[in-house]
């Protein structure tokens, strides 16, 4: 069996929870380092249903990504995901932000699946110098829709947003999760695409007008890409417990 500290420490090793970002709250967010476990399930959010998996499973710890306690807790009802936890004595280790900027963290797994060569930081946090954003080059050629047909099929997206800036794309930049306001630089290095999860109207017609083809594939999908190269790390580091990812994390958006 494994302590929850031991695979808190792992995580920390990588991807330093001291590095996140400010407004951020990961870490060992329910439970404590000294509870061992036989298995764990990683998922990109802790929601009710992903918490009857763990328990399900015997699972005593889930690894999320977002954070389970975001903001300030004004109540706790029976069927939330903070009150199942501790239900259910399931500890939560939540690598937010700081997993986003590691090296083979989610921007990196995201650029992976996309198959881009030659990948370096676009775009440095201020307070860390940690790449917030990165860039590399196509594997070929496409044009503005074949890239977003592309994109779609690599991170298997219900649908996604794109805009067309009617040049040929061969640099990519890219930040999984909400980071459009990125596209700039993105232009200001010489992209001609940029990939994100999240999108404004305004930043549409900003990155249209400045000729780069900006898709917006969906929150969910430009961030699970890191789970089960997760998964694999911790089971490459304990392989006496198991790792499951799970089955139920889901993106909540439909499409028509």
């Amino acid at each position: 069996m494994v302590s929850v500290g031991e695979v808190y420490d792992f995580i920390d090793d990588f991807a330093p929870f001291r590095t996140a970002m400010s407004f951020d709250n990961p870490g060992l967010l329910v439970g404590n380092r000294e509870a061992r476990v036989s298995s764990a399930l990683l998922s990109l959010d802790i929601t009710p249903a992903v918490v009857q998996e763990a328990h399900d499973l015997g699972a005593g710890l889930i690894v999320s990504h977002h954070p389970v306690i975001f903001h300030p807790l004004k109540s706790l009802s029976a069927d939330s995901a903070p009150y199942l936890l501790a239900k259910y004595g399931i500890a939560a280790i939540c690598a937010h932000t700081n997993l986003d900027m590691a090296v083979g963290g989610v921007n990196t797994c995201l650029a992976e699946r996309l198959k881009l060569r030659n990948v370096r930081t676009l775009s440095e946090y201020e307070d860390s110098g940690l790449p917030e954003a990165l860039q590399g080059e196509t594997t070929s050629e496409m044009l503005p829709e074949d890239f977003a047909r592309f994109v779609k099929e690599a991170l298997g997206c219900d649908g996604l947003r794109f805009t067309d800036g009617k040049r040929a794309i061969t640099r990519v930049g890219l930040c999984s999760g909400g980071g459009a306001d990125l596209v700039y630089a993105a232009a200001q290095a010489g992209c001609q695409a940029f990939v994100t999860g999240e999108s404004k109207h305004n930043i549409l017609l900003d990155a249209e007008n400045m000729g780069m083809t900006l898709v917006d594939a969906g929150h969910f999908y430009t961030e699970s890409p890191v789970i089960l190269p997760l998964a694999v790390k911790l089971k490459m580091k304990f392989p006496d417990a198991a790792f499951f990812e799970s089955k139920r994390m889901h993106s909540p958006a439909k499409y028509l």
